[in-house]
């Protein structure tokens, strides 16, 4: 069945409908949502969360964007009130991401020493930047829904993916940049 099927049942009252809207995208916000924050259990209760608001607000989707576009920029939103209720930014996120080789989170084929690289380098750039660049590079949306879902002008989106390219390739090749 279509996703514009699925919501329109799912609008009218389906439950089962909207289960299997939710299951599709699931993995989509718990894969952004664990690169945003590097955190298993903050991603858990945002994918949680995100998802607990797409239910109770399915009537609000107006189709304008794809369904995991506004589960996204749920998702987004609810961590960045997160990170305001904790007083923190990218920096004091500190927890590793415990993933074994076998697990199927976001098909992990990472190794455990390519992940806390990798950790680092997203650690390095700020939030902002992160957002744009893992919604552009993992996910592959357009610059107009990336704008869409943060809220900002498609510039801005360019400009934030290029400065977080450029950051994110000094640090992974062991340089520091200041930029």
């Amino acid at each position: 069945m279509l996703e514009a099927e699925l919501l329109e049942l799912a609008k009218s009252g389906d439950r089962n409908a909207l289960k299997n809207l939710l299951e599709a995208n699931y993995k989509v916000v718990y894969g952004y949502l664990l690169k945003l924050t590097m955190n298993e259990e903050l991603t858990r209760d945002l994918t949680q969360e995100t998802m607990a608001r797409a239910i109770g607000n399915i009537n609000k989707f107006k189709g304008g964007s794809k369904f995991s576009t506004w589960l996204v920029s749920i998702a987004s939103n609810l961590f960045k009130d997160a990170m305001k209720k904790k007083g923190q930014n990218h920096e004091d996120i500190d927890e590793i991401v415990n993933l074994d080789a076998g697990e199927d989170v976001e098909e992990a084929v990472l190794t455990r020493e390519m992940l806390m690289g990798l950790k680092k380098a997203l650690a390095s750039i700020p939030t902002e930047m992160r957002q744009a660049f893992i919604l552009k590079h993992y996910y592959n949306y357009s610059y107009e829904e990336i704008a869409s879902i943060l809220n900002c002008p498609i510039g801005t989106v360019r400009s934030r993916i290029h400065y977080s390219i450029k950051k994110l390739k000094s640090v992974l090749d062991g340089g520091i940049s200041n930029e």
